[in-house]
C-alpha cells in the first residue's frame, strides 16, 4: 500500500493547523514534519512545542488518527528524539552520521513508543543497515540534499531504491521504504516502480491551490505500477 506524506515545510506556517487538516481532507495518509537545527543542516525550522500543537490536528473527518512522522535532521539526536515523541510522533526517523551510537538511539525512539528510522543522505551508502535493520522500521532515502525544500530529484537515488529494497525484502519484516524530495506527480510512479512504498512530497503539493487533485494525480500515476 502506497503512502503519501506531505512535508509541512511547504505549508503556510502562519495557518499550520488549518493546512494539516486541509491535507488531511485531500487525502493524505501522514503528515512528514522536518526538523532542522541550523547545524547538521544549514537551515532552522520547527520544533517539539509546534509538532505537540498540530498533533490534535493529525485526524481525519471521521476521527481516525494520521500518524505524524518526525525527520530529525539534527545533532545530536537522542534528546530531541525523546522530546518529539513526547511531542506526538509516531515515526520518527534520523541520519546515523548525526548519532554515534546508532543502534541505541533506535532502541531509544523505540523504548518510546515510536517506530524507528534511518534516513540516508544522497550520498552515503546502506552498508549500516546490515548491523541495525533489526531495529528498524523505516528507511528513509534523500532524493535531494537535505536542509531546504523545493530541490530537484537526484537521479542516481533510483537505483538506491532498487537496493533498499532488496535489503527490506530479505528480512521479511514490514519496513516502510520512503523517499524524500523532489517527489512530483511526473515522477513519483518512477519512484514507486524502484521499489518505494512511501512518498514526501512537500512543495509539489502545498504550492498548489488544489491539494486533492496533487494527490488524486500522484494516486493515479502509481496506479499501475
Amino acid at each position: 500500500m502506497y503512502r503519501i506524506a506531505p512535508s509541512i515545510l511547504s505549508a503556510d506556517f502562519a495557518a499550520l493547523g488549518n493546512e494539516v487538516r486541509a491535507v488531511i481532507d485531500a487525502g493524505a495518509d501522514w503528515i512528514h514534519f522536518d526538523v532542522m537545527d541550523n547545524h547538521y543542516v544549514p537551515n532552522l525550522t520547527i520544533g517539539p512545542a509546534v509538532a505537540a500543537a498540530i498533533k490534535p490536528h493529525c485526524v481525519t473527518s471521521d476521527g481516525k488518527p494520521v500518524p505524524l512522522d518526525v525527520h530529525l535532521m539534527v545533532q545530536p539526536v537522542d534528546a530531541l528524539a525523546v522530546a518529539f515523541a513526547k511531542a506526538g510522533a509516531d515515526l520518527i526517523t534520523f541520519h546515523p552520521d548525526a548519532e554515534t551510537h546508532v543502534d541505541r538511539t533506535l532502541q531509544l525512539i523505540r523504548d518510546q513508543g515510536c517506530q524507528a528510522g534511518l534516513v540516508f543522505n544522497p550520498a552515503m551508502p546502506l552498508d549500516i543497515l546490515e548491523w541495525v535493520i533489526d531495529k528498524v522500521d523505516i528507511v528513509l532515502l534523500m532524493s535531494v540534499n537535505p536542509g531546504f525544500g523545493g530541490q530537484s530529484f537526484i537521479d542516481s537515488t533510483y537505483k538506491k531504491i532498487e537496493v533498499a529494497r532488496k535489503i527490506i525484502d530479505q528480512t521479511g519484516r514490514d519496513i516502510r521504504l520512503e523517499v524524500d524530495g523532489g517527489i512530483k506527480v511526473d515522477n513519483i510512479a518512477k519512484v514507486a516502480a524502484a521499489g518505494a512504498d512511501t512518498f514526501v512530497a512537500g512543495s509539489a503539493i502545498f504550492n498548489e491551490p488544489d491539494y486533492a487533485a496533487v494527490i488524486d494525480a500522484m494516486r493515479a500515476n502509481m496506479a499501475n505500477v
